[in-house]
């Protein structure tokens, strides 16, 4: 069928609209056919329109609800680099492209200032007219409230089950399963590897070493995957081992797990515990004196540059690590492969300086250009739509000195820039010496323009 759908697609005239099929899926099994369906059935929707398909961006396992176009993978590079391409997007119901009517106003604006349309193959949708748009509105608002009330019903399912005693819903914690009726018993594989990890940690085991002897023992680690000592810090730190339910509690973005307690403030149990509340505390104090104390995430990441900034030994991304000795806190620049993480670099933020001297440099001068979309020529209303380019009228010079080494780092990721950091040991030194190497790709001068975004947050 595809073929010859194809083949009937090469009688069309030249100037036949070209349409762009949305393919969108929650949940992708190995059973799945809706992607095929879907994709074919807008094929049949094109050549009754008369449209040429010019592409087709397919979303699989992406929900409607939380992620919205301009923010899915594949629709979403459409929309946002490729829009002269396509003159019409083509979906197949309007819950398999937007589920927020929010969502739904911002890609009918979005659509009538690019000159686009929107067709739905099961919705009357056609937004060249007034009537069309309105009705767009009002399907819109249908599936909103349908997606409210799956949500509300799922979220009063979740708060009922978590005052419960029994185990109605969800994945039981590490060190514990079901019994099939409901109730939560102690797994005892799991019980007893979290024995072993109770009595390393008071030896003053730490959780790398611990973790690696899972591995060699080859003990699952419940989840999939092999052990890390991030994984096994949340399984030792996790509340739910003294047998009460617990939910996750993201804090400054630290995954942690906190007791689900009852109208009258007392923890919810749900099994026997694996640990006494006494032994419990001593396994936390124990992990906290081995704990490493790393620095607050900042608003733009832990490490400036990031990305930018690459190990010229390895090739992993430079990042911050702090250690504290005697009281006194030390920050390093370290990479990912390098053994322990390479000489460490100290005084990150001379080597910050030292990169924005550079960069200033070598592209400070560069005039800053923005990309605009044109939906037609202007005097020439009969041209194509296009890309523009346009000078602001300053330097990257002055758009770094007004907005600091965050917009220079946003600008030298976009552009693919990147800068070497070798460090080499010198006899008699502790600290190593430090050379960067500021690395420009040919067409830099292109990367650098400035693409406007038609979806601000």
């Amino acid at each position: 069928m595809l073929d010859e759908l194809q083949r009937a697609e090469s009688a069309l005239p030249p100037d036949a609209p070209r349409a762009l099929i949305s393919v969108r899926l929650s949940t992708l099994t190995s059973e799945t056919t809706s992607p095929v369906r879907q994709e074919l059935d807008l094929r049949l929707l094109a050549r009754e329109r008369g449209f040429r398909v010019v592409g087709v961006a397919k979303d699989l396992n992406v929900s409607a609800t939380r992620v919205p176009p301009w923010q899915r993978k594949d629709l979403g590079h459409w929309l946002k680099e490729r829009v002269p391409e396509f003159d019409v997007l083509i979906f197949w119901k309007m819950d398999r492209f937007v589920r927020r009517l929010n969502d739904l106003h911002v890609m009918i604006e979005w659509c009538l200032s690019h000159g686009k349309n929107l067709v739905s193959q099961h919705d009357h949708i056609d937004l060249s007219t007034p009537t069309g748009r309105a009705m767009a509105e009002v399907i819109g608002a249908l599936a909103e409230l349908e997606t409210g009330g799956t949500s509300t019903r799922v979220a009063s399912l979740w708060d009922y089950a978590k005052t419960q005693s029994d185990w109605l819903v969800g994945k039981p914690p590490y060190g514990y399963s079901t019994d099939g009726s409901g109730k939560l018993v102690i797994d005892r594989r799991a019980h007893r590897v979290l024995r072993w990890c109770y009595g390393a940690a008071l030896r003053g085991v730490s959780a790398r070493r611990m973790a690696t002897v899972l591995i060699r023992a080859g003990i699952p680690t419940g989840g999939g995957g092999q052990w890390t000592t991030s994984t096994l810090l949340r399984r030792l730190r996790n509340p739910a081992l003294l047998g009460f339910r617990v939910v996750e509690d993201k804090n400054g973005g630290v995954r942690r797990s906190k007791i689900v307690r009852n109208g009258n403030g007392l923890p919810v149990r749900v099994a026997d515990p694996i640990f006494t509340e006494t032994e419990w505390q001593a396994l936390q104090d124990a992990l906290g004196k081995r704990a490493r104390s790393q620095p607050h995430r900042r608003g733009g990441g832990a490490t400036e540059f990031l990305g930018v900034l690459v190990c010229a030994d390895c090739g992993t991304n430079m990042t911050v690590q702090r250690s504290t000795v005697k009281a006194r806190t030390y920050t390093y620049l370290r990479c990912r492969n390098c053994r322990s993480g390479g000489l460490g670099a100290p005084d990150p933020d001379a080597v910050y300086r030292r990169l924005s001297a550079g960069v200033m440099a070598a592209l400070g001068g560069q005039p800053v250009r923005i990309r605009e979309y044109v939906c037609s020529g202007g005097s020439r209303p009969q041209a194509a739509p296009r890309w523009s380019l346009s000078a602001s009228g300053e330097t990257f010079h002055d758009r770094w000195e007004r907005d600091g080494r965050e917009a220079m780092a946003d600008d030298l990721r976009r552009a693919g820039v990147r800068c070497r950091v070798r460090r080499t040991k010198i006899p008699g030194t502790r600290a190593p010496e430090v050379d960067l190497e500021l690395i420009l790709p040919p067409d830099v001068e292109e990367r650098l323009v400035v693409k406007r975004d038609a979806f601000p947050d």
